[in-house]
């Protein structure tokens, strides 16, 4: 990333975010922009757990409503649709297709789940822009598509530095919502940033899923539930939950054990319900509302680019919140660690030794 993708991406945020964290991207912010051409109409194809999951799709879509507002688009110009659990890469194509011959376009695929439909769907509409998130070239390549992917690693190494720095028991744990390869990069720099701040502190993992279940540990807050509360009562005292919609009953098993959680995605402390509030110490928060908002400008535009995009600490890419304040007095540390990983002092691991 050169400095002036860099400068794009910070007047971005700056429009698409708010300002309690080290970077939330919860406020969907912006003051309207110019007029939109009468041509331009959005679709965005959410994951599991869609809009109000407080969570990956509740980035993308606070990314969608910046567009919305800025670009001056009336309801009509913009259509939503969600996926289901249980559902297929057919019935994703399906729903990508709906979007593209109703003339919507640029087309928002959230989530790596959507790569083998889009790459079905993306070659039968070459005028059609689709950006889809957290999918690879290697996932899913073609000219019409931009990839919008993240150093998940980097910020997960802040929030396990905090983990490390704050436990008090020596036992930390970590929850994935599916065992697929997206998922232990943040598991990877997590174990690394705990080890960082703290050596020799034990890490417990578990995945609620996997792909052959279709992933539906996103959106399972009983599972999340469960597992953390396995992890309390084991001696963990702070539980870092990348696992979408299911962190809620991870945050619900923090606080009927009055122990700590971290959240992700979004800055999970601003939309939680305020009985579980005070146990989020923290959130790793990867800007997918600064990623949607960039490639729906430059769609809009008419100079949106083909290939992949890395959102990393250095364009502020990814990040943690301090909203609650329980970070504040390690913030220092957290920001030297941060400086060094973009520095390149410090190489965080994206995959589990």
């Amino acid at each position: 990333m050169g400095l002036a993708a860099a400068a794009l991406v910070g007047a971005l945020m700056l429009a698409a975010c708010g300002s309690s964290d080290s970077g939330s991207g919860s406020n969907s912010g912006g003051s309207g922009g110019s007029a939109a051409p009468s041509n331009l109409k959005i679709g965005m194809a959410y994951d599991i757990g869609g809009r109000g999951d407080k969570s990956f799709n509740d980035s993308a879509a606070v990314g969608l409503d910046t567009a919305k507002k800025q670009f001056n688009l009336s309801d009509s110009n913009v259509k939503e649709l969600s996926a289901r659990a249980g559902e297929t890469d057919t019935d994703r194509a399906t729903r990508l297709e709906l979007l593209a011959k109703s003339g919507f376009n640029p087309i928002v695929a959230v989530g790596f789940a959507y790569a083998p439909a889009l790459k079905t769907v993306a070659p039968k509409y070459p005028d059609v822009k689709f950006g889809i998130i957290d999918a690879t070239p290697d996932d899913v390549k073609a000219p019409n598509v931009s990839n919008l992917t993240f150093a998940e690693e980097q910020g997960s190494f802040l929030v396990g530095a905090a983990a490390g720095l704050k436990t008090t028991s020596g036992t930390v744990g970590f929850i994935g919502g599916c065992s697929v390869p997206l998922i232990a990069k943040f598991e990877a720099g997590y174990k690394a940033g705990v080890q960082a701040a703290k050596p020799g502190t034990k890490v417990v993992t578990k995945y609620l899923s996997t792909p052959q279940q279709n992933c539906s540990g996103f959106n399972d807050p009983a599972a999340g539930q469960e597992a953390a509360k396995g992890m309390y009562d084991g001696g963990a005292d702070i539980v870092y939950a990348a696992a979408g919609g299911s962190g809620s009953g991870v945050f619900s098993a923090a606080a009927a054990a009055n122990k700590k959680a971290i959240g992700v995605d979004s800055d999970q402390y601003l939309s939680a319900d305020p009985a579980v509030q005070k146990t989020i110490m923290t959130s790793m928060v990867k800007r997918v509302n600064v990623a949607v908002l960039k490639f729906l400008t430059e769609a809009k535009d008419g100079n949106v680019k083909s290939g992949q995009e890395v959102f990393d600490l250095k364009v502020d890419g990814v990040g943690y919140a301090t909203s609650g304040g329980q970070v504040d007095d390690i913030k220092s540390k957290l920001d030297a660690y941060k400086q060094q990983i973009v520095d390149g002092q410090i190489k965080v691991p994206t995959t589990v030794s």
